[in-house]
């Protein structure tokens, strides 16, 4: 099944700055070969299910491995069986709307 998620991974324990520990989530959400659109606030990643939620797992494996002791991750989850949709038809169809 195909999926579409908003991932936001917070490691804590590292101080303030954590974007050396997000590059490392992405560079795993790349490596996996999933699409991804990464925002201010978190990833959006699509791809099949388990592939998706496999990732997810190495990204905290990964964190908790460079030193975060503890990670808290929101995960907000789509899926739809009418039709095939990409993150870019998602965005593209808003956009169209408020020309």
């Amino acid at each position: 099944m195909h999926v579409m998620i908003d991932l936001c991974v917070v490691p804590l324990g590292v101080g303030v700055s954590v974007s050396s520990y997000i590059a490392e989530c992405k560079k795993i959400l790349d490596d996996a070969g999933l699409e991804t659109h990464l925002h201010a606030y978190g990833t959006n990643v699509a791809g099949e299910w388990d592939d998706v939620f496999e990732a997810v797992r190495r990204c905290h494996e990964r964190v908790h491995a460079l030193g975060a002791p503890r990670i808290t991750s929101t995960i907000r989850v789509g899926t739809r069986t009418d039709r095939a949709q990409t993150m870019t038809e998602k965005i593209d169809s808003v956009e169209r709307k408020l020309q």
